[in-house]
């Protein structure tokens, strides 16, 4: 449950929903922090043996997208993207939702650790994963800093 009281799900993006997925928009001031749903979706059609992708749904409202990078042979799991559509943040969903990702991740094989990266920047979601477990390992990706999160 959120503090709002509405369930909080990850769903299969299908052809019924991906068009509600798609129109979820971050803020402005976000943009430069996540690529946008529907170039998520392709990428992860492009890359089926590692993308595993969800949309984030609060009741039967979708609320988000994330994307894990499900590198079973390498035994390496990247949170590849989340957004909470700007109307929804702030209500306790990006929170609930990223517990039922860790919880996903915990089956795969091996899965002791789950890594993310963020831009640097003012307004990014740095604090957020902070909050969330994860501590910055000093690595560097892309202008990007590495997060990890034991599991």
């Amino acid at each position: 449950m959120s503090k709002f009281g509405l369930e909080v799900t990850l769903r299969e993006i299908t052809k019924e929903n991906w068009r509600d997925i798609v129109r979820l928009k971050v803020a402005p001031y976000q943009e430069q922090f996540v690529t946008s749903n529907a170039m998520s979706i392709v990428e992860a059609h492009f890359n089926p043996e590692v993308a595993w992708f969800r949309a984030i749904y609060a009741g039967d409202v979708p609320v988000g997208f994330l994307m894990l990078e499900d590198d079973v042979a390498q035994q390496e799991y990247f949170l590849w993207r989340f957004m909470i559509g700007e109307q929804y943040q702030g209500r306790g969903y990006g929170r609930k939702a990223l517990e039922l990702f860790f919880a996903h991740v915990k089956t795969r094989p091996r899965a002791n650790a789950v890594e993310t990266s963020c831009v640097p920047a003012e307004g990014g979601p740095g604090p957020f994963y902070e909050k969330m477990g994860f501590v910055y390992t000093g690595k560097e990706e892309n202008g990007e800093l590495v997060m990890r999160r034991e599991l």
